[in-house]
């Protein structure tokens, strides 16, 4: 594969520097298509840990793609190899978009992954057939630039401040995430406790693949110790279960008399998106009105912040995770900057926040 400089990054006087690790064929034509059109650098590719290893001083990446999709892969031990030569490297891999790749990428951000994206199953190897499809390489281009960006904007920028939120006490929690979702959910999650889950219904947006968003319910079930499933059409919104969007169907709420239900709606994407954070929240805000705590997590693009909009004119309140912590500063900083938060919050502290707020239903 070369490494040859292909153009800079619009608004960037460096480009970004990547390598690629144990990739097909497929793979190398796919990443330089979106090296492309963002005007990064492909810098160096390796066959083997090792291989990798030896690159990374001499290379010097911002982000590395790791390929999990070969047969007999040992992408899970170069994994944690390479981010502890070099911690501040970003790692994308690529895993096949079925129920094993979903396992996968879990364990991969559990790892320390940045982010990870779908190979679409049944791709032909070999020959002038041995492509990847164009939106595969322009879905790559969006995450390895919004990974980049972040990481350098994090390296120049200060913590968020944060403001006061309300002290009003919800009666559902509702958390949107994107791009490093997987593991901020466990954090949060596996923070508020069972207590938590066992007194408010938590609704969760998480943008998957629908094969992911099960493997997705498993993890934090096991992570958190409570329940957790993904939500079927008229299932009852209620305490006692993590309730998961299922991937490719946006999730609305509707009211069963006074019971609120789920809808699954195969509606167009919203801002790219089905699940679309927007969606539920417009929802929630019409059915709970300001009885309502909004949790927005790392992920990229604005999904989000049109609801958002509508939760913080019914009364809501808004906690989005600060940039510092973010993988993808998009989602939350949207809201952040739109001036709709209640609180700009470190991953680490939100658990607190939402348990401080509700502290007097939790004695109770």
């Amino acid at each position: 594969m070369p490494a040859g400089r292909v153009s800079l990054q619009p608004g960037s006087r460096h480009p970004i520097r990547a390598m690629i690790v144990e990739g097909t064929d497929a793979l190398h034509a796919a990443a330089l298509d979106a090296f492309g059109r963002i005007g990064a650098q492909a810098v160096a590719e390796a066959t083997t840990a090792q291989g990798a290893l030896d690159e990374l001083d001499d290379a010097d990446p911002e982000i590395v793609l790791l390929d999990l999709t070969k047969p007999n892969s040992r992408g899970l031990t170069t994994l944690p190899l390479l981010l502890t030569r070099k911690p501040a490297v970003a790692v994308i891999v690529v895993v096949n978009a079925d129920e094993a790749g979903a396992d996968t990428a879990l364990r991969c951000l559990s790892l320390g992954a940045a982010d990870y994206i779908e190979r679409p199953v049944g791709g032909i190897e070999g020959g002038d057939a041995d492509k990847l499809p164009e939106e595969f390489s322009a879905a790559l281009a969006r995450k390895i630039s919004a990974v980049a960006g972040q990481r350098r904007r994090r390296a120049r920028s200060p913590a968020a401040r944060r403001p006061v939120i309300s002290d009003r006490t919800p009666r559902c929690i509702l958390i949107g995430a994107s791009t490093g979702g997987p593991e901020a959910l466990a954090t949060v999650l596996q923070r508020l406790g069972c207590d938590v889950v066992n007194r408010v219904p938590i609704v969760v947006i998480q943008h998957m693949p629908p094969a992911f968003t099960a493997a997705l319910a498993e993890n934090l079930a096991t992570v958190s110790g409570c329940p957790a499933h993904e939500l079927a059409e008229g299932e009852v919104i209620r305490p006692g279960i993590i309730h998961i969007a299922p991937g490719g169907r946006h999730l609305r709420l509707g009211l069963l008399g006074h019971t609120v239900v789920a809808r699954l709606d195969d509606g167009p994407p919203v801002n790219f998106c089905r699940p679309s954070a927007d969606i539920l929240f417009k929802d929630a805000a019409a059915v709970f009105g300001p009885a309502v705590l909004a949790i927005v997590l790392t992920g990229m693009g604005r999904d989000g912040l049109s609801g958002a909009r509508a939760l913080a004119a019914a009364g809501a309140s808004i906690i989005v995770q600060d940039e510092e912590t973010s993988t993808v500063w998009g989602m939350p900083g949207s809201v952040a900057r739109a001036g709709l938060a209640s609180a700009v919050v470190p991953l680490a502290e939100i658990a607190t926040v939402v348990r401080g707020l509700l502290s007097e239903s939790l004695a109770g």
